[in-house]
């Protein structure tokens, strides 16, 4: 049986935390900022959690 191969693309978007947790950055936050309002920006900085519906399927693809 083969080793199981890290999904690069997968791993370059989420961080695994100390206590195993998944990270991921914020959506909407690339292009078109002018036309946010500062208050939007400013939300959508920094990361967010992985939903619950998600972890499974990106826990495979990064081959945890």
């Amino acid at each position: 049986m083969p080793k199981m191969k890290t999904h690069t693309g997968t791993s370059k978007r989420i961080r695994v935390t100390g206590s195993g947790k998944l990270r991921r950055q914020m959506t909407k936050r690339r292009h078109r900022m002018e036309s946010k309002s500062n208050r939007v920006a400013r939300r959508l900085e920094g990361t967010a959690e992985v939903s619950k519906a998600e972890v499974g399927r990106v826990k495979r693809l990064l081959a945890r």
